[in-house]
């Protein structure tokens, strides 16, 4: 399971997360990679749910944020993300996207 958070503002922001990784800190050196309640705990969906609701917001003005091997592998394969915008931190994947 993922928790996908809508967060409206000028531009959307679509914060995906599995499940586990919600509210956990990871650091590598002095970098930091906080993965908040409050931006990723939103509703907790499956993945033909993350997808549906990716499909749907992809052609929006919106940036989404997405943490965690399982969701970032789902919309790797789902051609949502590229291997390119793809970084690690702690072992942990998260990319950030701007549509």
């Amino acid at each position: 399971m993922y928790y996908l958070n809508l967060i409206e503002a000028y531009r959307n922001i679509i914060a995906i997360a599995d499940e586990d990784l919600v509210g956990k800190v990871f650091l590598e050196g002095d970098l930091q990679l906080d993965v908040k309640e409050s931006f990723y705990k939103g509703e907790l969906m499956n993945e033909e749910e993350i997808l549906t609701f990716c499909k749907n917001w992809i052609r929006e003005d919106a940036t989404f944020n997405i943490v965690g091997p399982r969701a970032i592998s789902l919309l790797k394969e789902a051609g949502f993300i590229d291997e390119s915008s793809i970084k690690n931190l702690a072992g942990i994947p998260y990319s950030m996207i701007l549509i």
